[in-house]
């Protein structure tokens, strides 16, 4: 029986390899990438200003909530004239920067995908519909549960002094909160990145769970608006699940399972 050749389907070598790129090829990509980005925000940032005004009701409607359950007056103040135009302004860039999430995290994929293999490129659709989804999925979350628990807390406890709330604290702290929430709902995104190159593992978050929920109780602290154990357990509960979630994903994407499965597969 004549040997297999070279050339034969049998013994051709699956090319897996990472394109390689210089330093100055990857200063020109990051370039590039940022470059669309900014005009993808640049665009939803002017989107946005069409409609800027019912924006602005909707981020104060938590405050006037709480301030109406108590009986105070239910308008925010301002101490500049410009402060008006500059809350604008700032409201329509950062929900232009929601708006234009879809497109931006796309050109992060982009940016990061010359370091991939070839068959860890299909994740690119899995990736984009996470991100984003876990990206509103946060802020929604914020917005209509943390944010609006703190504030009622704070103004309760407060309701025997006359409030004087600008507009400019008021959303310096939202977007605080609101923009802090949808980034720490990234959390299983930033270990599937960290587990598929092999650099954490399921079984170490496993062991350091104690610790790692000292870490999310510490930042759930200086996030919170508030003192209260019970505002500050509402941000930790979410990214305890969100770390637990993690876990799962790790061990499903770390290079030693995904070797064993191929073995079983052959």
């Amino acid at each position: 029986m004549p040997e297999a050749t070279a050339s034969s389907p049998v013994n051709e070598p699956v090319n897996d390899e990472m394109p390689t790129m210089g330093f100055l090829e990857h200063l020109e990509e990051l370039r590039r990438r940022i470059i669309y980005s900014i005009i993808a925000v640049a665009v939803g940032c002017v989107v946005c200003w069409k409609f800027v005004e019912r924006i602005v009701d909707l981020m104060q409607r938590p405050i006037v909530q709480a301030l109406h359950a108590n009986g105070l007056p239910e308008k925010l103040v301002y101490l500049n004239p410009v402060d008006p135009f500059n809350l604008y302004l700032k409201v329509a860039g950062v929900v232009g920067l929601f708006v234009a999430s879809p497109v931006v995290l796309y050109q992060v994929w982009l940016f990061i995908a010359p370091g991939l293999y070839r068959n860890e490129k299909r994740y690119v659709l899995p990736f984009m519909v996470s991100t984003v989804t876990l990206f509103l999925a946060g802020g929604y979350f914020g917005y209509k549960l943390v944010y609006p628990q703190a504030l009622r807390f704070l103004i309760e406890f407060s309701k025997q002094f006359t409030p004087m709330i600008t507009i400019e604290e008021y959303s310096s702290l939202f977007l605080t909160i609101i923009v802090g929430m949808g980034v720490i709902f990234e959390m299983p995104i930033l270990v599937f990145f960290l587990a598929i190159m092999g650099m954490v593992t399921a079984g170490w978050m496993w062991r350091n769970l104690r610790y790692s929920i000292l870490v999310i109780f510490v930042i759930a602290a200086i996030l919170t608006p508030t003192t209260d154990i019970l505002n500050m357990c509402i941000f930790a509960a979410p990214m305890v699940a969100l770390y637990l979630f993690s876990i799962g994903i790790a061990w499903l994407v770390h290079p030693t399972q995904r070797k064993k499965r191929q073995g079983k597969k052959s």
